[in-house]
Parts: structure tokens; C-alpha cells; sequence
């Protein structure tokens, strides 16, 4: 197969799951099971993205990254030592697991009130709610990642005469690194999920607010604009970090 035939192949394997996202559409439409006023058609919901494309979503767009990528940042960054810890000290981890899958499992939104008490309703109260969806989701992936790593690696290491600090530098920073990427991916979907409930706290932009204001006035079309940017936002990201990890993880070995 030549190389232009592979390639077509592939952009066909891609784009064939969202075609057929879009012909489910049109048939669920079409077919009459659900009224044709609560389901706007792609094209009407292409055509309100070209509209508040002129206006407001560009900047929707921008804060809701923004607001994503300083949580996110903040929660990870905190989360990589903490998992580190909790993952290579079994006894810290014994003592604390408990606590982490307790604060894990509160969905964020609950925390909602609390968090206007303590931080009011400024860019502070969304970027504590991102952070805390994030840091949880972070710290879970990066202690299971650790505590699998296998000691023969830190034996075989030392059997060689290599100091803690050279064990620490050339063995356990290159093994930790697949552990931290996939933290940042799980936690950048978190976050994205989290996104609309950070923005029930008097967002004036965002794509959380775009959905609240639309769902207000009953625009089904710009609802489904917002829930799609979301997902193709989120769904680059982790693109871009996939394609990262490849690259700073080539030496590993994988089945794809």
C-alpha cells in the first residue's frame, strides 16, 4: 500500500465515527421518536457556530481554557509530589488512602456553596474547583503509577554501585515520567468535565456560562454549540499531550 493510500485509509478511519455521529443525528430527527424542536440539526447548530463565532465565543473559548489550564497546572503540580510519596512510602499511603478516596469521591459541585463562602464568586472560587477535581484525579493515577513500579530496577541499580542520588535522577525520574503525562491527561478531562459546574459561580464568560444563559432562554442550538466545543477542546489536548508523551517516553515499550 502507498504511502497516499495509507494515509487516505487513516484520515477515513478517523473521520468515518463522526460521520456516522451525524447520521444518527439526522435519523434520530428524522425519525420522529423525539420532537424535532428538542433536537436542532447540525446544520442549524453549524450555522449558530458561525454565528457567535462573530461574537462572543472566541472569548468564551478562551476563558474556559484559561480557567482550565491554571487549575489544572496548580492541581497537577501538587498532586505529582503527593502521589510521589504516597506511592513509594506504604506506610504514608496506608495512613492516607482513606482520606484521598474520601475527598475523591465528593463531586465538586457539592463543594459549590462552600467554596462562595470562603473564596466569593470571583475567578479565585472556579479556579478552587478545577484545582480540587484536578488535584484528586492527578494524585489517584500518580500513586497507583508509582507503587507498580517494580523494585528490581532500584536493585539491579545498586548491584551496579549507583548512588541514591543517581538512582533518583537516571531510574526513577525516567519511570516516573509515563505516570505524570497520563495524571495530566486524567486530570485535563476531569477538569473539562468540572468545567460547567466552576462556572455556575457567576461566570459572565466561558463556556459554561454560554450553556447556562442558553438553557435559560431555551436555545437548544447554542447548548449543543457549547457542549461540542468542550468536547473538540478537550479532546486537542489530549492530542497534544499524546503526542507528547510518545516523544518523551520512546523508549517504552508499547503495544500501540
Amino acid at each position: 500500500m502507498t504511502g497516499s493510500r495509507r494515509f487516505a485509509s487513516r484520515v477515513l478511519l478517523v473521520a468515518a465515527p463522526w460521520l456516522l455521529i451525524v447520521l444518527a443525528w439526522y435519523a434520530i430527527r428524522a425519525s420522529g421518536l423525539i420532537s424535532p424542536a428538542l433536537v436542532p440539526s447540525p446544520h442549524a447548530v453549524a450555522a449558530k457556530f458561525v454565528e457567535l463565532s462573530k461574537g462572543r465565543l472566541g472569548l468564551d473559548v478562551l476563558m474556559s481554557t484559561q480557567r482550565v489550564f491554571i487549575g489544572v497546572t496548580l492541581g497537577v503540580a501538587l498532586a505529582v509530589p503527593v502521589g510521589f510519596c504516597l506511592g513509594w512510602y506504604k506506610g504514608l499511603r496506608t495512613f492516607i488512602d482513606p482520606v484521598i478516596n474520601f475527598f475523591r469521591a465528593l463531586p465538586p459541585i457539592a463543594l459549590i456553596p462552600l467554596v462562595i463562602v470562603y473564596f466569593g464568586i470571583g475567578e479565585a472560587a472556579k479556579t478552587v474547583i478545577l484545582f480540587y477535581a484536578s488535584f484528586f484525579a492527578g494524585v489517584i493515577v500518580m500513586y497507583e503509577g508509582i507503587a507498580q513500579i517494580s523494585p528490581i530496577f532500584i536493585k539491579v541499580a545498586r548491584t551496579l554501585g549507583a548512588t541514591d542520588f543517581e538512582i533518583f535522577r537516571k531510574v526513577i525520574i525516567p519511570l516516573t515520567i509515563p505516570h505524570i503525562l497520563t495524571a495530566i491527561r486524567v486530570a485535563l478531562g476531569v477538569a473539562w468535565a468540572t468545567l460547567v459546574a466552576s462556572e455556575l459561580i457567576a461566570a459572565q464568560q466561558g463556556l459554561g456560562a454560554l450553556i447556562q444563559d442558553a438553557s435559560a432562554f431555551f436555545q437548544l442550538d447554542t447548548i449543543y454549540v457549547g457542549i461540542i466545543c468542550i468536547g473538540f477542546i478537550a479532546l486537542l489536548m489530549d492530542l497534544a499531550l499524546r503526542m507528547a508523551t510518545r516523544r518523551m517516553v520512546a523508549w517504552q515499550d508499547r503495544i500501540a
